[in-house]
């Protein structure tokens, strides 16, 4: 049913509108010199939903998203929006253009990056589960991170011991 003067049906109409311009870009702070000062907005939490997140991310020329890792439960959507990035993904390294996009599916053990290789900003749709528990292995750094609502909680090398730095503390110099 629409609403009267309205081609929308009425519980579309009461729908509140997300527009970039009303949310607060957050840069990792302090930023990790090695994947770089990605920008983030957050529609999903603007809008409250939880099972998921919703993030179009900003990255820089010259940086990485992240370490190379893969994650047990949580799987990730990559939709390239504008700009272009290479894929990492196991031993392979793959193009992703505006239009294109990708898939990480929890619980496959291949590390996964992005990086921007060209001089100007890519910006990318990032949807992905949230667990409140999650395991995120950086096979390239020897760390195994428990994290529990998005913090860490525990360290360990890929052979389970309990180890006291992050995958990122290893790659500071």
């Amino acid at each position: 049913m629409c609403l009267p003067g309205s081609s929308l049906p009425a519980e579309e109409a009461a729908r509140p509108i997300i527009r970039p311009e009303s949310l607060t870009p957050e840069t990792d702070k302090p930023f990790h010199p090695l994947p770089g000062p990605a920008t983030r907005l957050r529609f999903s939490d603007a809008g409250g939903l939880t099972p998921f997140g919703a993030v179009v991310e900003t990255m820089p020329p010259g940086c990485l998203s992240s370490l190379s890792h893969w994650d047990l439960a949580e799987d990730a959507f990559i939709y390239m929006l504008e700009g272009e990035i290479v894929v990492h993904e196991g031993g392979t390294q793959t193009l992703l253009l505006p239009g294109q996009a990708v898939c990480f599916k929890a619980g496959v053990p291949a590390g996964h990056c992005l990086e921007n290789r060209k001089p100007s900003a890519a910006h990318y749709l990032v949807v992905g589960s949230r667990r409140s528990t999650e395991t995120v292995t950086y096979p390239d750094h020897d760390r195994i991170l428990q994290a529990t609502d998005g913090q860490p909680t525990r360290f360990t090398t890929l052979n389970g011991q309990a180890a006291s730095t992050s995958a990122y503390d290893l790659t500071a110099g």
